[in-house]
């Protein structure tokens, strides 16, 4: 049907119909772009699309285990990707190139000291890349640009003309390498002002604390003692790599140790089943000990129990006769004591009527020598005549042999 055959109505109510319908297709494709751009936004926030991204690189021995897009970790955590792995061209001292990102904000944890790229054993023969987090030196990546003065009075119209805001972005070294500026020095310093009028060097690096891009612009030179702009074709800051040997190369290594203990790990089990054949032969000469063990046992056992009873040690040391020959025994005991009392009283008695009579004896001898004061002197003559008498008979012809001395071998003369 043609829409001029239809009527008034019908053709106002189809009009306001399309409307309804065109609004609607209007809202939902709006709704649909507004879901669709913030999936496309959330993605990207997720994925750091809208993060400053530092790019670093450093030189491996090998690319074992390594490829684009693999995670690379500082403190555990997942910073950023690895971008580029590829080999250096001919003669070059190094053999791979390994190129990777991390994300705001952890490139701000990599300093000039204490930061390096380890690579790390991860899964089956794979590894991975690991950052340590720096904790003294220079960042490593800014986002404030570098100023280079070639002339110093330019330098210091720009301190007089914004003080605070200008900082050293070098070390200043005396003629000895040592530092006497440290980077991030204010340039309002006194002494660092004094020290630029007083020596005038050819150029200086310093950056204005106030401006900041949003990428990194500029990176730390340890070698130069400085911070030098990116180049528009190399925007990459090198890291120092600390890498283990490969999985593969550790066992092989572990391969020829095995092969080479081998020999040592046979003799071991050889000698092994020598001490497990001696240890079988003891087993079974402690079972016939054991055997051999148990009437000893048992008579241990009866022991036990006889000491267990009232008077059973003397039972066991003497027989079951053995308390009443002790008893009799003991009755013996005491009448030999009883009688050996007796006879002892009985010999003292007599010693002291013995004493008595020497005492006796002792006194009539002392009254005779009281009362007859030549007794001694008749006593002492009478041995000295008997002296007189012996001489004089060993002097006698007839019995002169009677005392001769019996001669004794005399010492040889020299």
């Amino acid at each position: 049907m043609a829409l001029q055959d239809l009527t008034p109505q019908l053709r106002t109510r189809l009009n306001r119909m399309e409307k309804a319908v065109g609004w609607f297709v209007f809202l939902a494709t709006v709704l649909l772009a507004f879901g669709f751009g913030y999936y496309i936004y959330n993605t990207a926030e997720n994925r750091g699309w809208f993060k400053i991204k530092a790019k670093f690189f450093t030189f491996l021995q090998t690319s074992d285990g390594l490829k684009v897009g693999d995670e690379v970790k500082l403190m555990g955590f997942g910073v950023g990707n690895i971008t580029k792995v590829e080999p250096m061209p001919p003669r070059n001292k190094h053999n791979v190139k390994v190129e990777f990102e991390i994300v705001e904000p952890w490139f701000r944890q990599i300093y000039s000291e204490g930061s390096y790229v380890i690579v790390n054993a991860s899964g089956f023969l794979g590894r991975d890349l690991e950052v340590t987090r720096g904790t003294n030196g220079y960042a490593i990546c800014v986002t404030q640009p570098i100023t280079v003065f070639t002339n110093v009075d330019d330098l210091q119209k720009e301190v007089a003309a914004h003080p605070g805001n200008w900082q050293l972005s070098q070390e200043i070294l005396d003629a000895n390498s040592n530092a006497l500026f440290d980077a991030y020095e204010q340039l309002t310093n006194a002494d660092l002002q004094a020290y630029l009028t007083t020596n005038k060097p050819d150029v200086i690096y310093a950056y204005d604390n106030t401006v900041n891009r949003k990428k990194i612009v500029a990176s730390w030179h340890p070698s130069r003692h400085r911070y030098e702009n990116f180049k528009p074709d190399d925007e990459n800051a090198w890291l120092k790599s600390v890498e283990a040997p490969p999985v593969a190369d550790r066992l092989n290594a572990v391969v020829a140790q095995v092969e080479v203990a081998m020999p040592n790990i046979l003799a071991l089990t050889n000698r092994l089943a020598a001490i497990l054949d001696n240890t079988a032969s003891a087993t079974s000469n402690l079972n016939i000990t054991i055997v051999m063990a148990r009437p000893m046992l048992t008579n241990f056992a009866l022991m036990s129990a006889t000491l267990k009873d009232p008077g059973g040690l003397a039972v066991l040391a003497l027989g079951t006769n053995g308390p009443d020959r002790i008893g009799d025994t003991l009755v013996n005991v005491n009448s030999l004591l009883i009688s050996a009392d007796t006879n002892l009283n009985a010999l003292s008695l007599n010693i002291g009527e013995t004493l008595d009579h020497v005492a006796d004896i002792t006194s009539n001898l002392n009254a005779q020598v009281q009362a007859n004061s030549n007794i001694l002197w008749t006593i002492s003559k009478t041995i000295s005549d008997s002296d007189s008498f012996i001489q004089g008979l060993k002097h006698h012809w007839l019995l002169r042999s009677a005392f001769k001395n019996k001669g004794t071998n005399s010492p040889a003369k020299k």
